[in-house]
């Protein structure tokens, strides 16, 4: 791949990683209520998502979804219900103080519930998929090696993904180091909750492009 592509690929997947979404609602729900190191599991499923949709799109196989008016709202339905499913915990979520950094932890704080939960976040959107429809071709080149030009392309945006996501969950991790009331704790909850219905309702209306 040329410099000039990866810089420009390199640039697009900072705005991407960037703009708000499920995933940086789900890194701020984690190390709000179980700090910075256990939030790394969420992220690392996040990162899981992203590499399913890259190896979906590189396979061919996220064209024939993309065309399949079934298969798409089979994807997002599911996408919605889990974010839904999501908020509803989040809101119920109990409202006592979580020790940062891995202490204690709640029944869904487990490494393998929280890695789950950020793989599902992402390989459940349906916009992630046809965004990378829409973008990963623009930086590929046919008439070199596609492998190596989708494994640059996954490793960049993961990278940058990785880094912004920590700082999401880092900064949440700091919020709760400093909001240790209950009443402040289950404001959070429920401000998290709903931004998670909220996602849900918000993909609920997206409707794939003629």
């Amino acid at each position: 791949m040329p410099l000039d592509t990866w810089l420009a690929f390199f640039v697009a997947s900072w705005l991407i990683s960037l703009s708000p979404g499920a995933g940086a609602i789900s890194c701020m729900t984690a190390g709000m209520r179980f700090g910075y190191r256990r939030g790394l599991w969420n992220i690392l499923g996040l990162q899981l998502g992203i590499t399913f949709i890259l190896v979906v799109v590189a396979a061919g196989l996220g064209a024939v979804l993309a065309a399949s008016a079934t298969a798409f709202a089979v994807v997002k339905w599911l996408g919605v219900a889990y974010l839904v499913w999501l908020g509803v915990q989040q809101w119920r979520a109990p409202a006592a103080p979580i020790a940062v950094d891995g202490g204690g932890v709640a029944d869904d704080g487990t490494r393998k519930a929280l890695v789950l939960r950020g793989f599902l976040i992402n390989a459940t959107n349906p916009k992630g998929l046809l965004f990378m429809l829409a973008v990963l071709p623009q930086f590929i080149d046919p008439a070199r090696p596609q492998l190596s030009q989708y494994a640059i392309c996954a490793g960049t945006l993961i990278f940058t993904d990785f880094v912004v996501m920590s700082g999401y969950t880092g900064l949440a991790a700091r919020v709760l180091r400093l909001l240790r009331a209950p009443h402040h704790l289950r404001a959070m909850n429920r401000a998290f909750g709903g931004l998670f219905v909220a996602a849900g309702a918000l993909l609920a209306t997206f409707r794939r492009t003629a």
